[in-house]
C-alpha cells in the first residue's frame, strides 16, 4: 500500500524510518487527500444510484402554500383580487407539478393527471377539513374561534397533512404521502400515516403524542385525546401486507394515553376508552373502559398495606 502511494519500488527500510515518514505532515496530508477521494467517490456512487426524490424542504413549501391558498387563516398575505387566486392557484400547479416529476413513483400516473385529480378533489378534501374544523371547535370549551383552531391549532394541520398525503397515498405516491406527514409529525408531535383510513368530524384535542397507524380504521364523530396510540401487537415485517391496527367505529371517544393494538381489534360506535387503558381485544357498541389505579397507604405500626382501587 505505501509503494503504491508513493510510488517507489520498496518499502521503507527502517520500522523506525516508517513510524517517522508515515507520522510526517507530508504523508498524513497525502493519506487523508487519497481517503477524502475515496470517500467522495463512494458517495458518488451512492448518489448515482439514489432513488429519485424532490426535496423535503421544496414539498413543505409546496403544502403550506396549499394549506393557505384553502384557508385565508393560514396564508402569509391576503388576497384580494380574483386575478391573485388564479395567478396563485396556476403556481401551486406549476409547483406541484416539478414536485412530481422529481419522484420515483412518477410513472404510476402522468403528471398533469396527478395533478388534475388533485385539484378536482380538493373541493371535497376542504369539505371533510371544515368538518375537522368544527369538531374541534365544539370539542374544545377553550377554542374562542374557528379562526383560532386553523391558526394555532395542531392538530388542525396534522389532519390537514394527512388529508392531502392521504390522497397521494392512493394514488402511489407513498414517499411523498409521508414527507408531508412526518413534516407535521416533527412539528405538532403528532403521527398520522398517510394509508390511515379516518372518517368525517374528526377530533383531535391536544394532540402531543399521538400515534395512528397505517391500516388502522377510523370512522365519523371520533375524538381522540393526547397521547392515544393506535397501534400493532407486532412489528414483524412479514406483517407488513396484512390489517395490524385497530379499528375505531362512529362517535367512539378515546382519552389520553389509551394504548389500542392489533389489527383484529374493534372498538364499538358510542365506545368510550378511558385514559392509560391498554386493550387488545374487541369492545361492543356502548360500552365503557377504564384503566383502575391501585393506592396503597401504610401505616409506620402496621408492615401490611391498605389498598384502595381508584377508577378514572
Amino acid at each position: 500500500m505505501i509503494e503504491k502511494l508513493f510510488d517507489v519500488e520498496e518499502p521503507f527500510v527502517s520500522e523506525k524510518l516508517f513510524i517517522y515518514d508515515f507520522t510526517s505532515d507530508f504523508v498524513y496530508e497525502y493519506i487523508s487527500q487519497y481517503m477524502d477521494n475515496t470517500f467522495l467517490e463512494k458517495l458518488f456512487e451512492e448518489h448515482q444510484r439514489s432513488v429519485r426524490c424532490p426535496s423535503p424542504v421544496h414539498v413543505v413549501a409546496f403544502f403550506n402554500r396549499l394549506l393557505g391558498f384553502l384557508f385565508p387563516e393560514f396564508s402569509n398575505s391576503r388576497i384580494r383580487e380574483p386575478e391573485e387566486l388564479h395567478n396563485l392557484e396556476s403556481e401551486l400547479k406549476d409547483e406541484l407539478c416539478q414536485i412530481l416529476k422529481k419522484c420515483s413513483e412518477c410513472g404510476v400516473a402522468g403528471v398533469d393527471e396527478i395533478v388534475a385529480s388533485l385539484w378536482n378533489a380538493l373541493p371535497e378534501i376542504k369539505s371533510q377539513l371544515e368538518l375537522d374544523i368544527q369538531a374541534m371547535y365544539e370539542g374544545d370549551p377553550a377554542a374562542k374561534s374557528r379562526t383560532e383552531v386553523v391558526r394555532t391549532y395542531p392538530g388542525f394541520y396534522a389532519i390537514t397533512s394527512y388529508r392531502i398525503a392521504h390522497f397521494l397515498h392512493e394514488k402511489g405516491y407513498l414517499l411523498l404521502s409521508r414527507m408531508i406527514t412526518e413534516n407535521a409529525h416533527s412539528h405538532t408531535g403528532i403521527d398520522i400515516h398517510p394509508g390511515a383510513r379516518i372518517g368525517r368530524h374528526f377530533c383531535i384535542d391536544h394532540g402531543t403524542g399521538i400515534v395512528i397507524g397505517e391500516t388502522t380504521d377510523i370512522g365519523d364523530h371520533v375524538k381522540v385525546y393526547q397521547g392515544v396510540t393506535l397501534g400493532a401487537l407486532s412489528v414483524r415485517k412479514e406483517d407488513a401486507a396484512i390489517k395490524r391496527h385497530p379499528t375505531i367505529e362512529d362517535h367512539a371517544v378515546i382519552y389520553a394515553g389509551a394504548s389500542i393494538l392489533g389489527g383484529d381489534t374493534v372498538v364499538g360506535k358510542h365506545c368510550v376508552i378511558g385514559g392509560n387503558v391498554w386493550l387488545t381485544e374487541s369492545v361492543p357498541p356502548r360500552s365503557r373502559v377504564t384503566y383502575v389505579a391501585r393506592l396503597e397507604q401504610q401505616s409506620v405500626s402496621d408492615k401490611t398495606p391498605e389498598r384502595t382501587e381508584i377508577s378514572n
